[in-house]
């Protein structure tokens, strides 16, 4: 057969594992919904997907650390921890009794998240849904993304109802 042989093929640096396919997935599935059913809806779609993830999450560090609930602490540890461990970059920038604000040097989805806003909701949805479950309530906003162009993420988890919550924030509630 004239062409490239099966072994050229094999070593050719075509830059694609699994993670990279995953990731490139995600980011279609992301782009073709905003540009199907717009962002609102997108964001909703993945949103769904985000609370079923943060159950599980949840469920195996509850699991791991023998507790029944986690502690305020342990919910920021638990945050910056699953972001790490999906490559985030996470860090605390303050924790108190009524929120929780983390900041992010680099995205788990990497730069397939440039433009795809609606993935952040992964991000909301998860830390919502743990916060929630193990504090009574929460609030996700998140004033700065990388998905929407800044340098890092910004994300402020507000742990108590209050009327001052920015209209972007999405509310949890304990189930």
């Amino acid at each position: 057969m004239p062409g490239t042989s099966t072994s050229s093929v094999a070593a050719a640096d075509v830059g694609l594992e699994r993670d990279i396919f995953t990731r490139q997935l995600l980011r279609e599935l992301a782009g073709t919904l905003q540009e199907v059913v717009g962002l609102d809806d997108a964001s909703g779609y993945i949103s769904v997907v985000g609370t079923a993830m943060g159950e599980h999450i949840d469920a195996r560090y509850r699991e791991a650390l023998a507790v029944e609930r986690l502690s305020r602490e342990q919910v920021s540890e638990v945050l910056v921890d699953l972001k790490r461990r999906i490559q985030g970059d996470f860090y605390v920038i303050e924790e108190t009794e009524d929120r929780i604000v983390l900041g992010n040097r680099a995205c788990p989805f990497g730069e397939m998240v440039r433009d795809r806003p609606s993935l952040c909701m992964m991000t909301s949805n998860v830390f919502g849904h743990i916060a929630a479950q193990n504090l009574g309530y929460a609030a996700v906003s998140l004033p700065e993304t990388i998905a929407a162009g800044h340098s890092h993420c910004r994300v402020v988890v507000h742990l108590r109802p209050t009327e001052d919550l920015p209209d972007a924030a999405r509310e949890y509630y304990q189930r």
